[in-house]
């Protein structure tokens, strides 16, 4: 480690040094000005110190300034990708792969342990959600699709959403579950799309390795029907299925938990799709009204939910309704139970979908709210902005869909931050 350190050290002098006797930046007496155009003229040579994943790196550039608008700019610092800030692209990009993982905190400790290079707490958290804007900006503006994952003959596409703790600020005169009537959490909302060609030994679908992308933000899912466009989270969605090529598969499949908001994206956008309700979250449901029927310890309870999961899985959803409806009457849940079962109804045919090879579970995308947002954000301690969250949400989402390399390469290009 020591070794390390010292060999940083005389790399970090040798590429000061090299910066410092290179007045490239000052090749013209003129430059047009990037804010009107006119013509800037050098003004002298300003030092800067940047950290560099070689270590704090001090040099000189020169400065060019406007007569006519007074504004000034150092050309070096664009080309080096360092206008607006002090940490290196180099060390940007080190920052987005732990502030994706792990606590600010946590960011700065390990870009010590393991890159040698001191960046402090703030610092990663400035850096980070800068960068997960950046994604954002880029997720918004770039929907190409991804060619470099195979079409398969079935593509799923998931939606659900999970809360995440945010700052008092952020939830004034939000209505939430707290007795007082308050809420501490916003709800973020994900889309994550899969395939799952394999089989395990009984048949069932299996996800495919490195099939698995996601998209998520803090932003409504609400159309009104006077709306000229789509509200933030379909557009979302819209995007996220273009990427993958959704309409392009022989069979669709959108599975949700039953929240009317997801349905109502799948039959505006995706008319054709097959929408499968979660099998295993009926079947809470189903448990549920057993309890609230004969009580949360009760056998018979257990006893009556188990016999309604196997007419489930049987596709025998009239005598469901019919059982329930014998306590419609006393039990509230069971009566809401009916509407959510008979509203559903043509997204629970779970005999058909087996015998079609269907998955009928939303595995993947409670699993993504765990992976893609609740291990990230909702750590012990945390309260975040709505902008914060949506910032670190877009960072973990593009790494973890494997679009890190192809945000860098558009970002590494000469113009890309024009």
């Amino acid at each position: 480690m020591a070794a390390r350190s010292q060999a940083l050290k005389i790399a970090a002098r040798a590429l000061e040094q090299r910066l410092e006797a290179d007045h490239s930046d000052h090749s013209e007496a003129t430059l047009p000005c990037r804010h009107c155009g006119e013509a800037a003229r050098y003004a002298g040579r300003h030092a800067k110190t940047f950290t560099s994943v070689l270590g704090d790196i001090a040099f000189g550039r020169a400065y060019d300034h406007c007569p006519r608008c007074k504004s000034g700019f150092y050309p070096r610092d664009r080309a080096l990708g360092l206008e607006g800030t002090t940490v290196s692209p180099g060390i940007t990009r080190m920052i987005g792969a732990v502030g994706a993982r792990v606590s600010f905190e946590e960011g700065s400790e390990l870009m010590i342990e393991l890159a040698g290079v001191e960046v402090d707490a703030k610092q990663v958290e400035r850096t980070a959600e800068a960068l997960g804007a950046e994604i954002a900006a880029y997720e918004r503006e770039h929907v190409e699709p991804d060619c470099d994952l195979p079409l398969p003959s079935t593509l799923y596409l998931g939606m659900d959403g999970t809360g995440l703790p945010m700052r008092k600020e952020e939830l004034k005169d939000r209505p939430g579950k707290q007795p007082d009537g308050s809420s501490k959490t916003r709800e973020a909302k994900l889309v994550t799309t899969w395939s799952a060609e394999g089989r395990d030994e009984q048949g069932v679908p299996v996800r495919d390795e490195g099939s698995v992308t996601y998209s998520a933000a803090i932003e409504s899912a609400a159309t009104r029907d006077t709306d000229d466009t789509l509200s933030p989270f379909a557009q979302r969605v819209s995007r996220e299925a273009a990427r993958r090529r959704f309409g392009q598969v022989t069979r669709a499949a959108i599975l949700g938990d039953g929240a009317p908001w997801i349905w109502n994206i799948a039959d505006e956008q995706f008319p054709e799709a097959i929408q499968i309700v979660d099998r295993f979250h009926v079947k809470e449901h189903l448990s549920d009204v057993g309890k609230a029927i004969y009580g949360a310890t009760s056998d018979l309870g257990k006893q009556w939910a188990s016999q309604r999961k196997d007419e489930l899985d049987a596709g025998k959803l009239r005598s469901i309704v019919a059982a329930l409806a014998t306590h419609a009457k006393a039990c509230d849940e069971a009566r809401k139970c009916i509407g959510y079962i008979w509203t559903n109804r043509h997204r629970m045919k779970y005999p058909e979908f087996h015998a079609q090879g269907l998955c009928t579970s939303t595995g993947v995308v409670e699993a993504g709210c765990k992976h893609a947002l609740g291990t990230r954000l909702k750590c012990s301690g945390m309260h975040w902005t709505v902008a914060g969250a949506n910032a670190i949400a877009a960072l973990r989402c593009c790494r973890l869909s494997g679009r890190f390399e192809n945000f860098w390469e558009h970002r590494a290009q000469p113009n890309a931050a024009a």
